[in-house]
């Protein structure tokens, strides 16, 4: 029986099961459907004002759409080495425990070469325990971008990461029974030209290997019926959205289908893609619409794991949701609500400062049945309209303030399932875009469908 890098399946599984499979003792409690999702990964932003070298973890119900805990900041820092992570990857162990690996670096200083892992164990990651840094071996290459699975004709588990050795970029694996030694390091996927960040799900018996192709910036997939190093072959075509494309992670969801995530870095440093596909074996890959995901907030080439939801409510309890919200544009869904240069607008992100998109979302003023939306940056400060049109002003505590940034939120004008928010003291009027411009104009059911998407917005 093959288990999945990512999950264990929906169904729980007898102990006799589990004793065939290998993994015998397995908490049977640990085997609860996966419902839900976290996501590992570190932060950046073009500027680097916003960049953090910890661990950072987001959670999701459908996978799509990511809510940041504690705050956004790290969960977890590394104390030794480069002081500094990259590309951590969470995995769950055939004992149900996590183990978190991670790069040995901090920041972007690429030319620091280290011959070592972060690594933490967790048993729902509401902790993070017993870090070390796990050597994989004694080069001067270097060590970026660890993936895990499990090799059950080994009954171990391999650590493949990107390595350097003699001007060519390979996959590297060593294997391990409890991430405290490892074994020999040794080439796992060679090809006749250079590659980075691996990524790898095994599924019905076939092990899946995804990687960026250096030579031409795309990313591939291969895959191998043993799992075993240099046995795979690239079946894809190569896929890229953006300029430049990195740190593919495949995920097959809980529900069965698949999803491919990848990490764009031009032309704006920090933007994540989604590719679907409901045949993993196939060439089939469809370009998922901006629309239907948001990836957690400055968040660079992580990792996913399915949780369960009892996992779910631990991480919410331990870390909390966020104390703030983002407005996406229905129709331009790379663009947020953000203030610049005190006037309301929708831009595409990633910008800086980031924070200029974070509102606290308050009870309104002049209603507490409708919203208001004050500024985390610049607290006192709300979104209100002015002859229409919408900037972000102080409170001076008049009645006609309190009006003006006074909203009520209803079901999204284009899509009942997003939100449109309507003037208080103008309510034949909503808030839109206009020319990326926000301000409030007479919209309604009626309205064209463009009108009734400039007024449609997602609270994520």
């Amino acid at each position: 029986m093959t288990l999945s890098r990512r999950q264990f399946g929906k169904a729980t599984l007898t102990t006799a099961a589990l004793t065939a499979a290998g993994v015998a003792g397995f908490p049977r409690a640990a085997w609860a459907a996966n419902t839900a999702y976290v996501f590992a990964y570190f932060t950046e932003t073009p500027n680097q004002s916003a960049s953090s070298y910890g661990l950072h973890l987001a959670v999701s119900r459908d996978g799509l759409n990511w809510s940041p805990l504690n705050q956004n900041n790290p969960v977890a820092t590394p104390t030794a080495g480069e002081l500094g992570l990259r590309d951590p990857q969470v995995y769950r162990k055939a004992d149900g425990t996590f183990v978190v690996v991670a790069t040995d670096l901090r920041g972007t200083n690429f030319s620091s070469v280290s011959q070592y892992l972060h690594v933490w164990d967790s048993v729902n990651l509401t902790s993070l325990t017993n870090y070390r840094r796990l050597r994989m071996h004694t080069t001067g290459g270097h060590t970026w971008a660890p993936t895990v699975f499990r090799d059950n004709s080994r009954g171990q588990y391999g650590i493949v990461y990107s390595y350097n050795t003699g001007g060519r970029d390979i996959l590297a694996v060593n294997y391990t029974s409890d991430f405290q030694t490892v074994s020999a390091q040794q080439p796992f996927f060679s090809p006749s030209f250079n590659v980075l960040d691996g990524d790898i799900v095994v599924d019905g018996g076939t092990t899946y290997l995804y990687y960026k192709n250096l030579n031409d910036g795309l990313l591939y997939g291969a895959r191998s019926s043993t799992g075993q190093p240099n046995s795979f072959t690239t079946y894809t075509s190569g896929l890229r959205q953006g300029s430049s494309i990195e740190a593919p992670l495949l995920l097959k969801t809980n529900e069965g289908g698949w999803r491919l995530w990848g990490d764009s870095f031009s032309p704006v440093n920090n933007d994540y893609y989604l590719w679907t596909s409901s045949n993993i074996g196939g060439n089939a890959w469809s370009v998922a619409n901006q629309r239907d995901y948001t990836p957690p907030l400055n968040a660079k080439h992580g990792s996913i794991a399915g949780i369960t939801d009892a996992e779910y409510g631990a991480l919410v309890s331990r870390w909390g949701l966020p104390s703030w919200v983002r407005l996406k544009s229905y129709n331009f869904p790379d663009r947020f609500v953000r203030h610049a240069n005190l006037a309301g607008r929708i831009d595409a992100y990633p910008f800086d400062p980031h924070q200029d998109q974070l509102w606290r979302l308050a009870p309104g003023l002049a209603d507490p049945s409708g919203v208001s939306f004050e500024s985390v940056n610049r607290p006192g400060n709300y979104l209100r309209h002015y002859a229409y049109a919408m900037r972000l002003d102080p409170n001076d505590g008049t009645a006609t303030f309190r009006a003006d940034a006074t909203f009520h939120r209803v079901a999204g004008l284009a899509d009942g399932s997003w939100s449109s928010f309507r003037s208080y003291n103008f309510p034949d009027r909503h808030l839109r875009h206009y020319d990326y411009l926000l301000r409030i104009d007479p919209i309604s059911s009626s309205s064209s469908a463009t009108d009734r998407q400039d007024a449609t917005f997602r609270v994520v």
